[in-house]
């Protein structure tokens, strides 16, 4: 079993930054790579951005050249540097493996892009 533990959301205006921490403990060799998801109110949990054991990242295009996903191998650690942020990256941003997600996703942490 592998948890996951996020942390660093907030409310910011539109154009501001966050950084997203997330830490994973447990059975951690079961996964390879992590990522970044998030839900909206009323919309369907969606891949933000995944980062693989060898480096490679993947985007949604809507987030690409504002949302960089890096990771610290040594503490099972995630990030995600989030900028010029809009209203409409507001949602409840969790993370998990990648590309296979695990069953268990941990309490997510809450971002509210608003002025």
């Amino acid at each position: 079993q592998v948890q996951f533990v996020e942390s660093g959301g907030g409310l910011v205006q539109p154009g501001g930054s966050l950084r997203l921490s997330c830490a994973a403990s447990g059975n951690i060799f079961s996964i390879s790579g992590m990522g970044w998801y998030r839900q909206a109110p009323g919309k369907q949990r969606e891949l933000v951005a995944g980062i693989r054991s060898s480096g490679r990242t993947n985007y949604v295009d809507s987030v690409k050249g504002r949302f960089t996903i890096s990771r610290d191998a040594a503490r099972n650690t995630v990030y995600l540097q989030m900028n010029s942020l809009k209203p409409e990256d507001t949602a409840l941003y969790y993370c998990n493996a990648f590309p296979i997600k695990v069953p268990a996703w941990g309490q997510g942490t809450q971002v509210t892009v608003s002025s």
